[in-house]
């Protein structure tokens, strides 16, 4: 039961999600194991199986990742066949992405993911809907300049 103190542990949103996160990517990885993906491998491929031939930089804007993080994360994919690391036909500074077949074809095996995750996290599809809308918006409040700010 929540007390009125603001400081408790279990008044903190930020736990709720902290918590659930480390659950959710427990969950994924028995699932992630059988395709040989870490889950930030997976994200990045879900981009690159909607996108391929997109820049490093908009990758790490759709993950938000910056490209200390991005950069070893993109040469394991490359060290597995994933993926090819290129440059851009129009500005040879811009480092491009490329699926392999490889790539391409572990897309078909990951295809019931999703499924199997929404599965394991229970729930009516809309209240899930609704908890990724509610994720969303606080993301984009949080990364706006314009973040809310109590008065006390």
């Amino acid at each position: 039961m929540p007390t009125r103190d603001p400081l408790a542990l279990e008044n903190q949103v930020c736990f709720s999600l902290y918590s659930v996160t480390n659950a959710m990517i427990r969950a994924y990885r028995p699932l992630l194991d059988e395709l040989c993906l870490t889950y930030p491998q997976y994200l990045a491929m879900l981009v690159l199986w909607a996108e391929s031939g997109i820049s490093v930089k908009t990758l790490g804007e759709k993950l938000h990742l910056d490209s200390g993080t991005l950069t070893p994360l993109l040469k394991r994919l490359e060290a597995k066949q994933l993926v090819i690391r290129g440059r851009s036909d129009i500005d040879e500074r811009v480092r491009v992405l490329h699926l392999t077949e490889q790539g391409k074809a572990l897309r078909q095996q990951a295809q019931a993911i999703p499924e199997m995750m929404r599965c394991k996290v229970g729930g009516e599809l809309e209240q899930l809907q609704q908890l990724k809308v509610l994720c969303d918006n606080a993301l984009k409040v949080l990364n706006s300049d314009k973040a809310s700010s109590c008065e006390m």
